[in-house]
């Protein structure tokens, strides 16, 4: 046999390749440790080797130029909600409401504070839940054809409070703009904001100061989105505008590419306030860095393109 077919052989036929690398180096490892942790016919492989225990371990724990604490976890709400590590925060917790009752000189025993630490712990926890998924409990269905929605871990059972809770007054920190409030509150609040019309996503940012930037503004028993009347029927004019024009377009320009703004008609009237909120707060230009869909609507209904010439530059 030559030696060509000596190394095809041997490919064929051996456990020694590139694919089994990993492996066997996990391997030699415990072989290491523990000889007798391999079967018989591995001990009889790597005594084989003589390599040496500190070398292979070294090998098998990775690259020589790999951090040992690297990753760092980072720890924000949407990390701590995940994984479950709650060490710290029913710590911090406790020692908030170790300082009241000392301050106040309540008299609270070591049970009631390890009982209260509890309670706020696990509000925390809901709280942030609705946060990650309250969305799934969001009004979608104005004419109510499908039946209600009923995520267990929306609901405070899940958390080990009973109907009997709901008028008790639990420790928050000011999460919700409130330093105590029951879990009817927290539900009023949690619901009106995270399972209404409107979604908020905001946890995956890492910057703590502009993520409580927009907790504060949409967080809170006082931040109800109300308009008045007359303010509603503005909205309602304007996204009959951006839709009519749309419609037009389609029928006027049909098969022609003009991104439109279809499912996205919210954007005239949000504009609309942007500009009129950042006028009264002595904003003194805008500059638009526009997209390409609803860039038609936009400079008609927003900036008040004369439909006109829009559509005398868009025949050509």
């Amino acid at each position: 046999m030559s030696r060509q077919d000596q190394n095809k052989a041997f490919l064929e036929t051996s456990f020694l390749y590139g694919g089994n690398a990993a492996y066997i180096e996990q391997l030699e490892a415990r072989y290491a440790k523990d000889p007798s942790s391999v079967s018989a016919e591995w001990r009889e492989f790597f005594e084989a080797l003589k390599d040496d225990p500190a070398s292979v371990e070294k090998s098998a724990a990775g690259a020589s130029w790999k951090k040992t604490n690297w990753p760092v976890t980072p720890r924000t709400d949407l990390v701590s909600a995940l994984d479950g590590n709650w060490a710290e925060v029913e710590k911090a917790i406790g020692d908030k409401l170790k300082g009241k009752a000392e301050a106040g000189k309540t008299g609270a025993s070591v049970a009631d504070v390890q009982q209260a630490t509890r309670d706020s712990v696990r509000a925390l926890m809901m709280i942030r839940a609705y946060r990650m998924r309250g969305h799934l409990h969001a009004d979608l269905d104005p004419l109510r054809l499908e039946p209600a929605k009923d995520h267990e871990e929306l609901h405070p059972s899940s958390y080990g409070f009973t109907e009997a809770d709901w008028d008790r007054k639990i420790f928050i920190d000011n999460v919700l703009g409130l330093e105590f409030a029951t879990i009817r509150e927290m539900l009023a609040i949690l619901k009106r904001t995270y399972c209404s019309t409107i979604g908020w996503e905001f946890l995956h940012i890492s910057n703590p100061a502009e993520k409580g930037w927009i907790q504060a503004r949409i967080e809170g028993p006082d931040k109800e989105i109300a308009f008045t009347r007359e303010g509603k029927r503005a909205i309602l004019n304007k996204l009959v505008e951006a839709e009519g024009f749309e419609k037009f377009l389609d029928v006027k320009f049909t098969g022609t590419k003009r991104f439109g703004l279809d499912g996205g008609e919210s954007l005239v009237p949000a504009l609309e306030q942007i500009i009129k909120r950042g006028g009264n707060l002595g904003v003194q230009e805008i500059v638009f860095g526009m997209a390409h869909r609803g860039r038609l609507n936009v400079l008609t209904q927003v900036m008040g393109k004369p439909h006109r010439a829009l559509f005398h530059e868009f025949k050509g």
